[in-house]
């Protein structure tokens, strides 16, 4: 039995249960203060333009990198300090990633969404933790589960009496360094009455592809964002990057700044279309 769909509240947002398309968007690590803030202002005054409701994303610490001498980010300590900037200064909601149960609580204090990565979407302590925080929790879909196992890590977060939760879809494993999403996946995920978002970059990406870091096919962003809206999805997440060639990590699947804008407003649309149906 499908359950009842409810808005999760995000700052002054209303997320999911029929509400307009969303928008999580940012670089994926911060590579410096300035940078973040830059991309921030500029993905704040594009979604400002159009009238959608945004999330700013990035993280401090990328601990899933292919090699051990990538790019991680500037740490817990310095990325929520650039992180409570953004938020002060900008006004945009905040999202960043945990990796460990000790990092929750401070996560928590900055950020409104804290993000379970896919490869940990199994840890219960961590889910828990997450749960615990009070903080609105976004659990992406591991690349090695099948939709309806992620009701488990739901439950898990759930269990803790927070129910401001969301699930991301990012792809599943298909081969050898190759990801694929099935769109039956985004409806199984639905009918556990969360908002439902896909991450559009991080399912084209191509883990390992290129030897020592992943590669990427951001050809296909727009292909693959439209279907899941037309599938009906709540939201959108997209690393997006002012120069993908020049990124610290994951610019290989990145969608460039100065095409968020004319992506956004065409899903935007597409997204007023399948809500009146």
């Amino acid at each position: 039995m499908s359950a009842v769909p409810h808005p999760v509240q995000v700052g002054k947002l209303l997320l999911g249960a029929g509400r307009p398309l969303f928008f999580i968007a940012g670089p994926c690590v911060i590579e410096s203060e300035r940078h973040a803030m830059h991309m921030a202002r500029k993905l704040a005054a594009a979604a400002r333009e159009l009238g959608i409701p945004y999330i700013f994303k990035a993280s401090y610490d990328k601990a899933n990198r292919t090699s051990l001498d990538s790019y991680r980010g500037p740490g817990m300590k310095r990325g929520l300090e650039i992180l409570t900037r953004i938020k002060t200064q900008v006004g945009v909601p905040i999202l960043t990633d945990v990796h460990d149960v000790s990092q929750v609580a401070p996560a928590a204090e900055v950020c409104d969404i804290i993000q379970i990565p896919a490869f940990l979407s199994r840890q219960t302590d961590l889910l828990v933790e997450a749960g615990r925080s009070g903080a609105a929790v976004n659990i992406k879909k591991g690349q090695f589960l099948a939709p309806g196992d992620m009701r488990y890590a739901v439950e898990k977060v759930a269990s803790t009496g927070n129910r401001r939760i969301l699930v991301t879809e990012r792809g599943t494993t298909f081969g050898y360094n190759n990801l694929v999403v099935d769109m039956r996946g985004l409806a199984v995920m639905k009918d556990f009455g969360y908002p439902v978002v896909l991450d559009v970059t991080h399912s084209l990406q191509l883990p390992g592809g290129e030897g020592r870091r992943s590669g990427g096919q951001p050809q296909f962003i727009e292909t693959l964002a439209r279907a899941g809206v037309a599938a009906g999805v709540d939201g959108i997440f997209l690393e997006v990057h002012n120069d993908p060639a020049r990124a610290l990590s994951d610019g290989a699947n990145a969608l460039p700044l100065r095409a968020f804008q004319p992506l956004a407003r065409r899903l935007q649309q597409l997204g007023e279309f399948v809500r009146r149906l």
